[in-house]
């Protein structure tokens, strides 16, 4: 039994319900403009202006809901006095209509379901509060010894009268807990229709999916991009400061020169980092480094400060190459130089990049140590470098291979459409 009660005994019941109750309140002030129709034709049936006044009344109520702010309000509201979870609602974008979740229809049946809202919570704040306060009302005036033996309440020819004695008091408290059963059924029907008419329509959960899956995405790329520079920057900086100890004695100007070097591959790095947690964050941060096909003479220069010869032979016009393209390109020679550096025989490590019309070619060459895996196929399964680059390839809707080039050499190669898929 206890169980039964227990939802009259919660605020919430009497918030929701007050919820209800202002939304009919903030529709007054619409009634005189509804009823000018009415007033202007007086020789009409009582009944034919009602009607019209009615008619008029929820039409005006129903365009108040189509402005985008109202929206906003109700589900805002709805969510601290019905205690519903709702998302907020998603927003069109003037600045980019096409993207994200701000592309959103907003057209069809789904900008008719805030009106409806409106006139459902209109239409159960004004019965409810007549139900309520008429309910409230019989039981604070049925006992005879608030208001007299003749006290009682009339409607429509109907009269309920206190005779006095415990009869009154229990109609009293009968129509005390019918009044909180009356909060609680508006209540109940507002939570009911909140997640169907102010929750996330069709459009719109398909809208957030595909804005969830471009975030991740987005963080994917981050991630590979905070892979590819803190790896090839610390695997660098290793091999330099390893050199300028060994050489600070005999020729400190080799010394200074690693050491020069050093500074200015941490200090890209350190920009590198300092965006992608800005992005992962969700903070705004400035264009991120330009690291492009542009850039490969300096991080060749930088490479052979650490002592290793690059043999690069450059071709094409890179200027085809643009934008994600050519950050990508640039990012893989990284990596698959960083590799070199890191699990090569040392000796010259060979750098092509051609830019043909349809297509920018990448390979890196190197002598590989005693430990090199045998060829791995198109898409290698292990370690983080050569999967990671195979799966940023595969998004590009590129061709990946990596493995063994004869007995000595390791070969990585790539090819990269200019014309990235739809």
């Amino acid at each position: 039994m206890f169980r039964g009660i227990r939802p009259l005994l919660r605020g919430s019941t009497y918030t929701g319900a007050l919820f209800a109750y202002c939304g009919a309140l903030a529709s007054l002030p619409l009634l005189p403009l509804a009823a000018l129709p009415a007033l202007a034709w007086p020789s009409a049936p009582v009944g034919v202006r009602f009607a019209l006044t009615a008619l008029i009344w929820s039409v005006l109520i129903g365009l108040t809901g189509l402005a985008r702010p109202t929206r906003r309000v109700l589900v805002a509201c709805a969510r601290r006095m019905l205690k519903v979870s709702l998302p907020d609602p998603v927003q069109r974008s003037a600045d980019a209509p096409g993207e994200g979740p701000a592309s959103a229809p907003g057209t069809g049946t789904d900008r008719w379901r805030t009106p409806l809202w409106l006139l459902s919570q209109v239409a159960l704040g004004w019965t409810g509060a007549q139900l309520g306060v008429l309910l409230f009302a019989a039981g604070l005036l049925l006992p005879g010894g608030w208001a007299g033996a003749e006290a009682g309440v009339s409607l429509r020819g109907w009269t309920l009268r206190a005779e006095g004695g415990w009869q009154s008091w229990a109609a009293a408290l009968c129509c005390l807990l019918l009044a909180s059963v009356s909060c609680l059924a508006v209540t109940c029907a507002l939570r009911w229709l909140a997640p169907r008419l102010l929750g996330p329509s069709s459009a719109e959960r398909l809208a957030r999916a595909a804005e969830r899956e471009r975030v991740l995405a987005e963080r994917n790329r981050l991630a590979h991009e905070l892979h590819d520079s803190i790896g090839h920057t610390l695997t660098a900086a290793t091999i330099q400061a390893a050199v300028a100890g060994e050489v600070l004695g005999a020729d400190p100007v080799a010394a200074r020169a690693a050491l020069r070097s050093i500074e200015e591959s941490t200090r890209a790095a350190l920009d590198d980092l300092d965006y992608v947690l800005g992005m992962l964050r969700e903070e705004r941060v400035g264009a991120a480094p330009p690291r492009t096909l542009a850039d490969l003479p300096a991080l060749f220069d930088r490479l052979r400060h650490t002592g290793a010869v690059v043999e690069a032979e450059l071709s094409g016009d890179f200027t085809r190459v643009r934008g994600t393209l050519s950050r990508a390109a640039y990012r893989i020679l990284q990596e698959g130089l960083t590799n070199a550096l890191r699990h090569g025989a040392g000796g010259p490590v060979r750098v092509t990049v051609s830019a043909a019309p349809d297509a920018v070619s990448l390979g890196v060459v190197n002598r590989c140590g005693p430990g090199a895996r045998p060829g791995t196929g198109r898409f290698p399964t292990s370690g983080h470098g050569l999967p990671g680059l195979a799966e940023r390839v595969r998004l590009l809707n590129g061709e990946f291979e990596a493995g063994r080039d004869g007995p000595e050499h390791w070969r990585l190669s790539v090819r990269l459409p200019l014309r990235l898929p739809a």
